[in-house]
């Protein structure tokens, strides 16, 4: 009996181990899981703010090392806009480590609005941090003890048309090295080396220096007799033909001889008989030793070029002076030659100065293409517009933030009978290009009662109105739109032929319709310009991307 009593009470303490044991584990797996689970906490420093003031959003994330973590970024904070978003503080805790974020929220509106969840995601699984209640007072504005003025009219601010600093500097260098080089080679008096210097003395003087320099020649010391005497013949030659004005360098020896013999008789030429017998002799031996090999002696050789030497002299004391007449004449011909130095330095310069416009230009269409370089030098409206100053401008209430070219300018519309009825106030304001068919036009429309408006009713007015005006061949596509803080509207956007003012002909145009709205409100943007305008499509693309509106009465 006491044996089974033991049996059984053993029996009774293994299961009540087993389960302390069973609990003990499954206690430690939930804490270990929890332990691993990550924990996102958000928190605001302030829950009533005043217009304008920044409100410090904290979240708080404790994760492993090994996670991989995504803050949101970018306006998810609406109807709260981010001002600033902080980098991200890590604090390291054993094997975990804790992520704090921080944003500076803020309104301009007064309400109470709701800081909706965000999503972080972890591990690529998302978690929500806790909404948030906000309330924006208003700020009291002492309207009795502050001394109130009348508005400002619009004053015309003059545009800055100066180019910048980077374009007038490349211009400028541009300029200064072309005239440094026009200068250095083609105006610049040149300093002249021996041989020009020797080529602008008279004939005679260059007679004897080439004479002198053939006296100091190696030519006989080498027994080159033959270049010796070619250079001996061609220097009077040269001289002969350039100051007696005869074809010397051409002729044959009996040629010459003969020409001079005429010369001489005429009585052009004072030279004697003896003179023109001893210039043949020498042209014969020269004639020798070019084509027969001869080879006189040194001493001939020598003899010979002093007869030269006497001869050139002779010939030059044996031409009659010049008239009065010949001399006007070569004074006429000198200056004749400095105007036509000065003249191809001219053509020289406009040649190099058209060369390198052209070259420029051709450069700058191959790099932004003829018709972009065609508008900058002629003109075009939607360039100069896309290449202003921009303003950025909120417009109507509740506001359309949009940023533009041109200030869009109120403007007086007179709403049809039956529409006032519903329309509490209606503001309208628009910009409209001389030229073209480009036109911005922004309208805030407040309701009289809370409802939500008739977008498909606004759109087919608008486009029942351009059909009104003679627009044809109207096509209509939509689809949603989100600005950049988030907030949804609706893009009718088309193409189609439409009127402009002062033209007859249709023109082909494309337009763009953003409509957003709530209760009580409408908002819209139309925007209208030249189908094939590819800077008004820039225009229209920059305009889409800055859109905000508020969406708060």
């Amino acid at each position: 009996m006491n044996i089974k009593i033991e049996k059984f009470i053993l029996k009774n303490a293994i299961s009540f181990i087993k389960r302390i044991a069973f609990l003990y584990l499954f206690f430690l797996s939930f804490l270990g899981f929890s332990q691993n689970k990550p924990q996102v906490k958000s928190a605001v420093d302030i829950n009533d703010i005043k217009i304008g003031e920044q409100i410090s959003f904290n979240v708080n994330v404790v994760v492993d090392s090994t996670d991989f973590v995504v803050f949101p970024e970018g306006q998810t904070f609406a109807p709260l806009e981010m001002v600033e978003s902080f980098v991200t503080d890590t604090i390291h805790e054993s094997a975990k480590i804790t992520l704090i974020k921080k944003y500076a929220l803020t309104q301009f509106d007064s309400g109470s609005y709701t800081l909706p969840q965000q999503r972080i995601i972890i591990n690529e699984k998302p978690f929500l941090t806790d909404s948030v209640q906000i309330n924006v007072n208003t700020v009291p504005v002492d309207t009795i003890a502050q001394q109130l003025y009348d508005i400002k009219d619009i004053i015309n601010v003059e545009k800055n048309t100066i180019l910048p600093w980077k374009w007038i500097l490349g211009i400028a260098l541009g300029i200064l090295i072309i005239t440094g080089l026009l200068y250095w080679f083609v105006w610049r008096k040149k300093k002249l080396t021996e041989d020009e210097k020797i080529a602008l003395l008279p004939p005679y003087d260059r007679a004897m220096i080439e004479l002198k320099k053939l006296e100091n020649s190696k030519y006989l010391i080498q027994d080159e007799y033959k270049q010796y005497y070619s250079e001996l013949t061609d220097i009077v030659r040269s001289y002969l033909e350039e100051d007696v004005h005869i074809s010397a360098l051409e002729s044959t020896t009996d040629q010459l001889i003969e020409k001079l013999e005429m010369l001489k008789d005429a009585g052009n030429l004072k030279l004697d008989n003896d003179t023109i017998n001893q210039f043949k002799q020498i042209l014969q031996t020269s004639d020798l030793v070019k084509f027969a090999k001869s080879k006189p002696d040194t001493s001939v050789a020598e003899q010979d070029r002093k007869a030269i030497e006497n001869i050139v002299t002779k010939t030059k004391d044996a031409i009659p002076p010049p008239t009065e007449e010949e001399l006007l004449l070569q004074e006429e011909y000198l200056e004749e030659l400095e105007r036509k130095k000065h003249r191809n330095k001219i053509i020289i310069t406009a040649v190099t100065i058209t060369a390198v416009v052209f070259i420029a230009i051709g450069a700058t269409i191959w790099h932004y293409g003829f018709k972009h370089v065609k508008d900058t030098v002629l003109g075009h409206p939607t360039k100069e517009l896309l290449e202003d100053e921009w303003i950025s401008s909120s417009y109507g209430f509740p506001p359309i933030i949009v940023e533009t070219p041109k200030v869009l300018l109120r403007q007086k519309i007179e709403l049809p009978a039956e529409a006032k009825a519903s329309i509490k106030e209606f503001q309208s304001f628009g910009y409209t290009s001389s030229i073209g068919l480009f036109t911005i036009n922004i309208n805030a429309t407040s309701f009289t009662e809370p409802v939500e408006p008739d977008l498909d009713k606004s759109i087919e007015f608008f486009i029942k109105n351009l059909e009104s005006q003679g627009a044809k061949n109207i096509t209509t596509k939509t689809e949603d739109f989100t600005t950049i803080s988030g907030v949804k509207g609706v893009k009718v956007y088309g193409s189609g032929q439409f009127s402009v003012p002062g033209d007859e002909e249709l023109l082909s145009g494309k337009y763009a319709i953003l409509t957003f709205g709530g209760k009580g409100f409408q908002q819209q943007i139309v925007i209208t310009w030249l189908s094939e305008d590819t800077y008004a499509e820039q225009i229209v693309d920059r305009i889409l991307g800055s859109i905000d509106v508020k969406t708060q009465l």
